[in-house]
């Protein structure tokens, strides 16, 4: 037998070995690649609490903040994929960072494999109480009476807070100016505390503030209105047609996964997104648990670099 067939008999007998053990024997863990606190931290905690009540192993939630979620997919593409290390992937990690970065360090088709889109939910476009602006249509107004003297916060360049804001830009011609953080519990504090004056932010980390009083919401970035919020318009609605921007997460595993271990979180995944406290849960962040097949999220994946990468270029916009 030829060396390369020998290999390759060893390889699939190595494989068949490991789908045929039980999984999983021990913790598993789930990178986030933004700060605790932050929307993609808060939906992969409790997605990871189903998960762990269902394998009967703890679910580890750990997060390494920095380059818009890169420094996370880095650590994840480069583990073994034995089931073991998951990425909580973001719309930012794998469809804005790659036309953002040259060298991210990762490719987000190549590097990973897809096992199941777990949440979408759309941003609000809130303001600090100071900002003399009671709908989009004032906010636009006001922007263009002062070019660049207003500012707006994101959990990262290339972060969807970051593109949603320059799509907005794009769209209507205003100046604003671009004060990134390292993830949306550290860019909202900023919002509360006057820093700065607008930040598109997801949902379930700006709705709080907005019910008490703290944050005016003008727009919310979906193509419809939310259930959670409804009297709040979309931007399509206020003056800016064509407007949309939601966010996706989901869960993806290093390249190269054997198809039985994807199969089985896949459905462990699904099985908790449709558990009624979890959808409870997400209803009161205004998020919506979603689920899908591995191929599906794949599909979803490429098609949102797509697009984002069509709105990067238009709007000329560099990583670092």
């Amino acid at each position: 037998m030829k060396l390369h067939m020998l290999m390759g008999a060893l390889t699939a007998t190595v494989m068949a070995a490991a789908a045929a053990q039980p999984y999983p024997v021990k913790p598993l863990r789930i990178l986030v690649g933004f700060s605790p606190g932050g929307a993609s931290d808060i939906t992969t905690r409790i997605v990871g609490q189903k998960l762990s009540e269902a394998f009967g192993q703890p679910v580890v939630t750990d997060n390494r903040a920095g380059a818009s979620g890169a420094i996370a997919a880095r650590i994840v593409a480069q583990s073994a994929p034995d089931g073991y290390t998951l990425l909580s992937g973001a719309t930012s990690i794998l469809a804005i960072n790659p036309a953002m970065m040259s060298r991210s360090g990762y490719d987000p088709v190549r590097d990973f494999t897809a096992v199941s889109q777990t949440v979408s939910m759309p941003q609000l476009l809130v303001v600090h109480p100071s900002v003399k602006a009671s709908n989009l249509k004032e906010l636009i107004a006001l922007a263009r009476a002062r070019p660049g003297e207003l500012n707006y916060s994101s959990s990262g360049l290339g972060s969807s807070s970051h593109l949603a804001i320059e799509l907005l830009k794009f769209m209507t011609g205003i100046s604003v100016v671009h004060v990134p953080f390292k993830g949306s519990g550290q860019s909202m504090p900023a919002l509360l505390a006057g820093q700065v004056q607008m930040i598109f932010d997801p949902m379930p980390t700006s709705l709080p503030h907005v019910k008490t009083g703290k944050l005016r919401a003008l727009a919310i970035s979906t193509a419809k209105r939310s259930p959670a919020i409804p009297d709040l318009p979309t931007a399509a609605e206020s003056g800016v047609p064509g407007f949309e921007s939601s966010l996706w997460y989901g869960l993806l595993l290093p390249a190269g996964a054997a198809k039985p271990l994807i199969d089985k979180l896949n459905k462990a995944v699904n099985d908790a997104l449709r558990a009624p406290d979890l959808v409870e849960r997400f209803a009161a962040l205004g998020a919506d648990p979603v689920g899908s097949t591995a191929s599906g999220f794949g599909k979803t994946i490429s098609e949102e670099i797509t697009k984002w990468g069509r709105v990067i270029k238009s709007a000329g916009i560099r990583g670092e």
